[in-house]
Order: structure tokens, then C-alpha cells, then sequence
């Protein structure tokens, strides 16, 4: 799919999804607020395309300064994780706020997802550049398939063929496949 028509269709959805889902949007706020101290939306130092760095919006699942308290992965039963941000990571409903990111244009509805600066680290450089030749996304073919699962490098293999094998069908089938996983009870 040329960058022109993945950028239409991207807002063009990310628009439409974000005003159908206001309701809950509005919702998954309010929890948030009156379940943990802290703001509604947590945001972020990611890399986008061109490893350039952007902020992304989730909804805030942790407690404040969680990330004082502990590296950016979490684990099973992880503490810093509050009752309300367990249920909206498993529904993935915290990804929600990145609609906004889509329709700013940090990142896209399908891409690999965005890393934090510090995980540059743990990339040959080759494939850090290659990784971000193309826009993060709320969903990627890694989490499409296997989810949070996985290893590190079974994730960055997934994420790799995405960015040599993109196409507007490639796309639909990761979005489909994405849909499936979080209906089908294996999201997590």
C-alpha cells in the first residue's frame, strides 16, 4: 500500500473508531480517575519512523512512578499494576489513546510497536534502522500472533518480515488476526 493511501486509511480509521468508542473512552477514564491516584493518560518517550521520538498516550495502568520502581516490561502479577489496569491491558482498551497518535501521524494502526529509546540497546543497529523504516503501530503482526508471548527475538522476526512484506492486505489480515485474539479469550 503506498504511504498516501496507509496514511488516508489510517486517520480515516483511527477517526471513526475514536468517535464510535468514545463511550468507552469516557469510561475507561473515569475508572482510571476514581480507582488510583495519578492522571487518566500515562505518556511516554517512544521511537517512531525514522527512529525519531515521539510521545505516546495509553491509559495509565500502573501506579504513579512505576517506572521508578521497576525496568519497562512487566511481569505475571506485577505489583505496580492497579486492579483497573490489569482489566484494560488484558482488553487492551489502555491501547485506546493511541488513536490520537495515529491521527497525529506518530504512528499508524498496523506497524511494529514503538520502543522506548533505552531498548536500542538490545538491537543490532541494522535492524533498529530497519525496524523503523516504517510508522509504529497499535497492533503489529508480533501481537497479532503471539501477543506479549514470545521472545524477544521471535517479536523482532515478526516485526522485521512486517516491514519487508507490507501491503494493504497484509495489514487487513493483521488487523483481522489482531480482532480474533482479543475476542477469542488468548489476549493477554
Amino acid at each position: 500500500m503506498g504511504n498516501t493511501l496507509k496514511r488516508l486509511v489510517d486517520v480515516l480509521v483511527a477517526s471513526v473508531a475514536g468517535i464510535f468508542l468514545l463511550p468507552l473512552l469516557v469510561a475507561a477514564a473515569l475508572l482510571v480517575k476514581l480507582t488510583s491516584k495519578g492522571p487518566v493518560l500515562f505518556t511516554q518517550e517512544r521511537v517512531g519512523l525514522g527512529c525519531r521520538c515521539f510521545m505516546i498516550y495509553k491509559f495509565r495502568t500502573m501506579v504513579v512512578d512505576a517506572e521508578k520502581i521497576g525496568g519497562y516490561q512487566t511481569q505475571q502479577g506485577d505489583p505496580r499494576i492497579t486492579r483497573v489496569g490489569g482489566f484494560l491491558r488484558r482488553s487492551s482498551i489502555d491501547e485506546l489513546p493511541q488513536l490520537l497518535n495515529v491521527i497525529k501521524g506518530d504512528m499508524s494502526l498496523v506497524g511494529p510497536r514503538p520502543d522506548t529509546p533505552m531498548q536500542q540497546a538490545g538491537y543490532l543497529p541494522n535492524d533498529w534502522v530497519k525496524r523503523h523504516a516504517v510508522r509504529p503501530g497499535i497492533t503489529g503482526l508480533a501481537q497479532a500472533t503471539i501477543r506479549s508471548g514470545g521472545t524477544a527475538d521471535e517479536r523482532l522476526n515478526l516485526d522485521l518480515r512486517y516491514v519487508e512484506d507490507k501491503s494493504f492486505f497484509f495489514d487487513l489480515k493483521i488487523l483481522l488476526l489482531t480482532v480474533k485474539s482479543l475476542f477469542s479469550g488468548k489476549a493477554n
